[in-house]
C-alpha cells in the first residue's frame, strides 16, 4: 500500500540536523545528517535522505505530497550572540539617543556565574546592535497615559531619515516612549521614512515598533523591534533559501518555523524574530504532547544537543510563558516558552584552567565538527565526545550510522596532552572526571530549577532527549529521585518530533492598563471588559491576516483570547486563557477574575489569593490555531522481557567508575516492546546511545520508550 507522508519536521542545531516525517496514519521516520551552516538546505535535505531511505523512499517520491513542513533551529540566535547582524538605524526620541546603548543594568552581568556576579569588576556591557552614529533623536512626547504632550515635529523626522538613508543603512527602527499606548506619532515618522526611502530609490525596511511589538518596557520593545531587522531579515532568507529548495522537489506548501511561544508560524510572518530560539522550544512541545497522550501532567524536560543542555518544567501539563526574557544579554519583549540552558554538550570543548587547574567545560563548542576524533574536523581542542570515544560510551565506527568514521586514539592523545598530563591522570581518570563533572553541573542546575519552583524531582517525570541525552541520562537523574526516567527510542530526533506535534499557531500581544478596584460597581467592570474586548478585535484582525497571508480563509481559524492579570500593586502577573471568546457584560468580568484566582491558587497558594487588593489586567492575547496532522504515538504488542538475540551486537570494554567493565552491546532498533535490559549495557542507534551503567537496567514500553531505573 502506498504511504502518504503528510508533515516533515526540522531541527537544524548547531551540530547535528534531524527530520522527523509522519504519514497520514501517523506514523513516522527520523532522520539525522550533519548540519551545514553555510547553507542549512543542504543538511535538511541529506538529514531528509536519510530518514525516508528507512521507508524505501526518495526525496523526489515524498516532498510533492507533503502537507506542511516545520522548521526549527539555532542560526538567527547565532548571528545575535556573534553580533553578525545587518546595519540598522535607529530613530528614538531626542534626548534619548544614548539609551539603546546603555541598556537596562541586567545586561552587565546576564550569562555570568553567581560568583562572578557579586564582583563588579567582572560586569560588562556588549557593543549595542546599533551603534551611537547610526542613532538618531526626533522631538515629540506621548505620555503614560497616551495623551500628545509635545507635538511631532517632522522635519526632524526628514532629517533623522536622510541621513541613515546617506549612510546606507540596511534596515531602519523606530521606537518612541510610550507609543504602545499611542502610535500615532511612531506610525507617522514610519511614513516620513518610507517616503525619503522612495525618494532614493533604495528598497530599505522600514520597523515601527508599535506595529511588531506593541508592548511596554522600552528597552525590551526596543531591542526585539531591532532583532527584526538585525537580524531576521538575513534569517528569513535561510528560510527561503530552505523554502525555494523544496519547491524544487515539487513541494507545494509553505515552510513554518517554530516560534518562542510553542506555537508555528509561516517564514513569511512579520513578526520573524518570535523565531529566534525555535530549535529547544521544539523539544518542550514534544514532550507536552507526549505527556498528554500518556497521562503525564508533570514533566522535566531535558535536552542535550551538541551544544548545549536545556530544561524546563512542565506543570499540570502546562508550560510557563516569559514575557521579558533574555537572551544573548539583551533583554526583550517575546513570549518565550520558559527554559533554562547551560552552555555545555556533546561538542563542549573541554580545557584546564591555567591559574586554578581546574576543569573549564564550554560554553564553546565544536558544533557539527564534533572533536579531535574527527580527523577531517579541524578541532585541536578535546571535547566532551573526544571523552565518549575514549571512555567506550559511543561506537566509533557507528557515528551517525557510519556516516563519520572516528579515531579513538587522536582523541587518546589531545587528552593525554591537554587534561590527564597537567593533573597527573590516566587519561581513562581524565576522561572520566570530564563527564563525572558535567553530570554534576547538568544535575544540579536541573535540582535547582525544579527546587527553585517550590517543587521536589519526585513529582516529576523526567524525559531525557537530544542526541547526546541519553549518553548522560543516568548522570544527571541520579538521585535526584524522579517518579520516572524516560527516554524516547526517536531521542535523537525528539524536537524535530515537537515540531510536527505544534499547532500552527500565531499569537499577538499588547500591554493595557486596566485597574478594577474591589468594590467597583457594574459601569467601571463594563468599562474594563470594553477595553479588553477591543484589545482583542485589534489583536484578532492581525492574527487572521498572518493566516490569509498563507492562504487560510477567516473560517478556518480558531481563535482563543487570553489576558495577563494580577492583584492591584503587585509587580508578577500570570498568564490566563480566557473562559470566554468575548466579554460585552459586566458579569463577564467576574468570570475573568475566577479564572485568574483559580489559577494563581494552583501556581501559589490558595491562602495567597488577596481579592480584597481588586483586579489589574497587564496584558491582551489573542491565539489563532489552524488544525494540522500529527504524529501518532508507536503503539506496539508487549512481548517477553527477554530481548531478541538479532537485537544482540556482542561486548564493548566501557569505563565506569574507575574501572573497565564489559558492556553488552544493543541493537535500539531490533528491541521488542517488554524486552528489560540489564545494565552494563549500550544501547545504539545510528543517532544516539543510550548508557545504561552497572546498578541500572532499562525496559522499553509498547510506545517505545525507555525507563531507565537504579537497581
Amino acid at each position: 500500500m502506498a504511504r502518504s507522508i503528510q508533515v516533515l519536521g526540522i531541527d537544524a542545531g548547531g551540530t547535528m540536523t534531524d527530520t522527523f516525517f509522519v504519514d497520514a496514519e501517523g506514523n513516522f521516520v527520523v532522520g539525522k545528517a550533519q548540519s551545514t551552516p553555510h547553507d542549512e538546505s543542504v543538511g535538511v535535505i541529506n538529514s531528509s535522505k536519510d530518514a525516508l531511505a528507512q521507508w524505501g523512499l526518495t526525496v523526489e517520491d515524498v516532498f510533492p505530497q507533503l502537507v506542511t513542513a516545520v522548521y526549527s533551529g539555532t542560526a538567527m540566535l547565532n548571528r545575535i550572540v556573534q553580533r553578525k547582524g545587518l546595519r540598522v538605524g535607529l530613530i528614538v526620541n531626542r534626548g534619548l539617543e544614548d539609551f539603546h546603548r546603555m541598556g537596562r543594568s541586567i545586561q552587565s552581568y546576564l550569562g555570568y556565574s553567581y560568583e562572578d556576579r557579586l564582583h563588579l569588576n567582572t560586569h560588562r556591557y556588549d557593543p549595542p546592535l546599533v551603534p551611537r552614529e547610526l542613532t538618531f533623536g526626533v522631538t515629540e512626547r506621548i505620555d503614560m497615559f497616551g495623551n500628545i504632550v509635545i507635538p511631532l515635529r517632522e522635519e526632524e523626522a526628514y532629517e533623522a531619515a536622510r541621513n541613515l538613508v546617506e549612510q546606507n543603512v540596511e534596515g531602519i527602527v523606530i521606537s518612541f516612549l510610550h507609543s504602545y499606548k499611542n502610535p500615532v506619532h511612531e506610525r507617522r515618522v514610519r511614513d516620513i521614512v518610507l517616503e525619503v526611502v522612495r525618494e532614493a530609490g533604495k528598497a530599505i525596511p522600514v520597523f515601527a515598533s508599535s506595529d511588531y511589538y506593541p508592548v511596554r518596557k522600552e528597552s525590551h520593545r526596543t531591542n526585539t523591534t531591532i532583532l527584526e531587522a538585525y537580524a531576521a531579515e538575513p534569517s528569513r532568507k535561510t528560510l527561503v533559501r530552505i523554502n525555494e529548495r523544496f519547491k524544487q522537489l515539487g513541494a507545494r506548501f509553505d515552510l513554518r518555523v517554530m516560534a518562542s511561544h510553542g506555537g508555528t508560524i509561516s517564514w513569511k510572518a512579520k513578526e520573524l524574530a518570535r523565531t529566534v530560539v525555535s530549535g529547544p522550544i521544539g523539544g518542550v512541545i514534544g514532550a507536552r504532547s507526549l505527556g498528554e497522550r500518556l497521562g503525564y501532567r508533570n514533566i522535566a524536560a531535558t535536552d542535550i544537543g551538541g551544544t548545549s543542555f536545556d530544561m524546563a518544567l512542565i506543570v499540570q501539563g502546562q508550560f510557563t510563558i516569559q514575557h521579558d526574557p533574555d537572551m544573548a544579554r539583551l533583554v526583550l519583549s517575546l513570549p518565550l516558552v520558559q527554559m533554562d540552558s547551560v552552555g555545555s554538550g556533546a561538542g563542549s570543548y573541554v580545557r584546564i584552567d591555567p591559574y586554578t587547574h581546574a576543569i573549564k567545560i564550554g560554553p564553546d563548542s565544536a558544533g557539527y565538527r564534533v572533536g579531535v576524533c574527527w580527523p577531517e574536523s579541524g578541532v585541536e581542542t578535546v571535547t566532551i565526545s573526544d571523552c565518549h570515544v575514549v571512555l567506550g560510551y559511543i561506537n566509533p565506527d557507528n557515528f551517525l550510522g557510519g556516516q563519520v568514521k572516528l579515531d579513538p586514539q587522536r582523541a587518546r592523545e589531545a587528552i593525554e596532552e591537554q587534561i590527564a598530563r597537567p593533573l597527573g591522570l590516566s587519561v581513562e581518570e581524565a576522561a572520566a572526571g570530564v563527564i563525572e563533572l558535567l553530570d554534576t553541573r547538568l544535575r544540579d542546575h536541573l535540582r535547582a530549577m525544579i527546587s527553585g519552583k517550590g517543587y521536589h524531582p519526585s513529582d516529576f517525570v523526567c524525559f531525557s532527549y537530544g542526541g547526546a541525552g541519553p549518553v548522560h541520562t543516568y548522570g544527571y537523574t541520579e538521585g535526584l529521585e524522579f517518579e520516572d526516567i524516560i527516554v524516547p527510542a526517536w531521542a535523537a530526533g525528539f524536537s524535530a518530533f515537537g515540531c510536527a506535534a505544534a499547532e500552527f499557531e500565531y499569537r499577538y500581544d499588547k500591554s493595557l492598563d486596566i485597574n478594577v478596584a474591589p468594590d467597583a460597581g457594574a459601569a467601571e467592570k463594563l468599562e474594563a471588559v470594553k477595553v479588553l474586548q477591543s484589545a482583542w478585535s485589534e489583536l484578532a484582525e492581525k492574527v487572521i491576516e498572518e493566516f490569509r497571508l498563507n492562504g487560510y480563509a477567516t473560517e478556518s481559524v480558531t481563535l482563543f483570547p487570553g489576558y495577563r492579570m494580577m492583584y492591584r500593586g503587585q509587580l508578577n502577573d500570570l498568564e490566563i486563557n480566557s473562559p470566554l471568546s468575548r466579554v460585552e457584560k459586566a458579569e463577564d468580568w467576574d468570570r475573568l477574575t475566577e479564572a485568574f484566582e483559580e489559577t494563581y491558587a494552583r501556581v501559589y497558594a490558595k491562602a495567597a489569593r488577596s481579592p480584597e487588593l481588586g483586579f489589574t489586567i497587564t496584558g491582551a492575547i489573542m491565539r489563532g490555531i489552524v488544525p494540522s496532522v500529527k504524529p501518532r504515538i508507536p503503539e506496539e504488542p508487549l512481548g517477553d522481557a527477554t530481548p531478541p538475540n538479532e537485537a544482540y551486537r556482542g561486548q564493548r570494554p566501557f569505563y565506569f567508575r574507575g574501572k573497565w567493565v564489559k558492556a553488552d552491546i544493543w541493537d535500539m532498533d531490533a528491541l521488542k516492546a517488554g524486552n528489560r535490559i540489564e545494565g552494563p549495557a549500550i544501547i545504539e542507534a545510528p543517532a544516539t546511545t543510550l548508557v545504561v551503567p552497572p546498578g541500572w537496567s532499562t525496559t522499553l514500553d509498547a510506545h517505545r520508550l525507555f525507563h531507565l531505573k537504579r537497581r
